[in-house]
């Protein structure tokens, strides 16, 4: 089965006036479809980079990267929008939630995007919700809920339209210890239940440790790929 997810040889390099920033350096990556990643590593180490080099939200420098047998590195805006509207869902640590709208209504907004009908929309906008434990709050703007479950609202939207690629950018990073627990068995269920491919960039010991896969980056390299040997509870 090819990966899901599969970067070669890829370099990010900002410019800053006359120096420049190697922030992600000859990183070569393959995620099997399935997996449950984690990317660590000290501030600056080029994790949300890598992140964003994947997504297509930056262009490489320099390197391949392929995402469901797409060449994102190779895709025009227009392909690439449509490539993250259609198979990958994002979670980051600001929640991005649209401050107008119901927690429901910001479910639904992908899949009006999806051009999903009316209908269907509510339907799954509520399984959605439900899976994460925020029927009763799905009426509630964001300003009515807590960091937590605005959180949940933003995964609810990131895995309404069923995504192959789950991307999460230091999700826990605004959430106490109990939300962060919750957050993780929530992204753990996703992945075993709906066989969805979670990527999640953290610093975060108690995310890190959860994932089956865990690598390590520091100054933009992979200085360590561990997978979890240990048994299935």
């Amino acid at each position: 089965m090819p990966p899901i997810v599969e970067c070669v040889k890829v370099n990010k390099i900002f410019e800053q006036g006359d120096s420049q920033v190697h922030a992600v350096r000859d990183v070569s990556l393959a995620i099997q479809p399935g997996e449950f990643v984690s990317l660590s590593g000290p501030s600056g180490c080029g994790k949300t980079t890598l992140l964003q080099t994947i997504s297509g939200l930056l262009p490489v420098t320099s390197g391949q990267i392929t995402v469901d047998s797409e060449r994102v590195d190779e895709l025009d805006k227009a392909a690439l929008a449509d490539l993250r509207l259609q198979k990958i869902g994002f979670v980051f640590q600001a929640f991005n939630l649209v401050p107008v709208l119901s927690a429901r209504e910001n479910v639904e907004f992908i899949l009006q995007l999806l051009g999903v009908a009316k209908s269907e929309r509510r339907a799954r906008a509520n399984e959605a919700l439900e899976r994460v434990g925020l029927s009763d709050a799905a009426d509630r703007r964001p300003a009515k809920l807590s960091g937590g479950q605005q959180q949940r609202v933003a995964l609810a939207r990131a895995i309404v339209s069923r995504p192959a690629l789950l991307i999460a950018d230091e999700p826990s990073a605004n959430l106490d210890t109990e939300n962060t627990r919750k957050l993780i068995e929530l992204l753990a269920d996703i992945n075993e239940t709906q066989s969805t491919t979670v990527l999640v960039a953290s610093h975060d010991p108690m995310v890190i440790e959860f994932a089956k896969r865990r690598v390590r980056l520091r100054d933009g390299e992979v200085r360590a790929d561990e997978r979890d040997e240990r048994p299935s509870a």
